[in-house]
């Protein structure tokens, strides 16, 4: 996520080592300090394509044109800002050809907006839970939420666009989410807007509005929206009580021992 200081050791052997390397990074700082590790560094930002061009068939292409080297014979190492795995369509989906076509292929874990979040809000996941969606899933689907946990919603600047063709929808389309939102939210609840840092000299950008003002908010699609807990936790009665004769048990099989 952070220029530099978020790559890994084994990470930066496997770029140094590659025959090839691909990037999706986050800015053109990062790719030229990319650059400064590999002679041969290809950027796959050029294959989105303007207008009414699907954003599937650009992952597409990536898959296609780092399997291309692969098949040639070349170490392949493609490398994603944040981490490979986390909405991200074409690492998975390269690895997944390239096994099938008897190739070795792995990916290596990275920090992601995530991780970050978690230190720059001072979040604990533990203490409450924490679900994780990507908006749109929200309202494309019937999406059970628990607001006795840490709501953690993704791609927001994007919600509701079912075209994979736009960088970004309306307020509009965000009244929706937050129509959706206030069946289980009061609309005076605390949203937070969140940004993890890309360079050294960035701090995260955090923001934090009424969920009632997240429509008329702008949101871009780096962004990531929390919604803190909005309710207790309800304790299970049940569960409790079979524990509690366990606890007895256990105490009582102690003493006689």
């Amino acid at each position: 996520m952070t220029l530099g200081s978020h790559l890994s050791p084994l990470a930066r052997s496997h770029i140094e080592q590659a025959d090839v390397v691909f990037a999706a990074l986050s800015d053109g700082i990062v790719e030229m300090w990319l650059e400064s590790m590999h002679p041969d560094v290809r950027s796959l930002q050029p294959y989105y394509g303007k207008g009414d061009k699907s954003r599937m068939i650009t992952y597409r292409e990536w898959v296609e044109v780092m399997m291309a080297e692969v098949r040639a014979g070349r170490k392949v190492c493609a490398v994603f800002y944040g981490h490979p795995g986390i909405f991200a369509w074409s690492p998975h989906e390269v690895i997944k050809v390239a096994r099938a076509e008897g190739f070795q292929a792995h990916m290596e874990p990275g920090i992601s907006a995530e991780d970050c979040l978690y230190a720059d809000l001072g979040i604990d996941p533990g203490r409450y839970g924490c679900q994780h969606y990507e908006a749109s899933q929200l309202l494309f689907c019937q999406t059970p939420i628990n607001p006795g946990a840490y709501l953690v919603l993704w791609q927001v600047g994007l919600v509701g666009d079912r075209s994979l063709k736009r960088f970004a929808t309306g307020p509009e389309y965000r009244q929706v989410l937050v129509d959706v939102l206030a069946q289980d939210y009061p609309l005076d609840h605390e949203v937070i807007i969140y940004r993890g840092a890309t360079l050294p000299i960035q701090q995260p950008r955090i923001r934090r509005v009424a969920l009632r003002d997240l429509a008329a908010t702008d949101v871009t699609a780096e962004e990531t929206v929390i919604l803190p807990p909005a309710s207790a936790l309800r304790p299970n009665k049940a569960a409790r009580a079979r524990l509690a004769v366990l606890d007895r048990a256990q105490a009582a099989q102690g003493q006689t021992s």
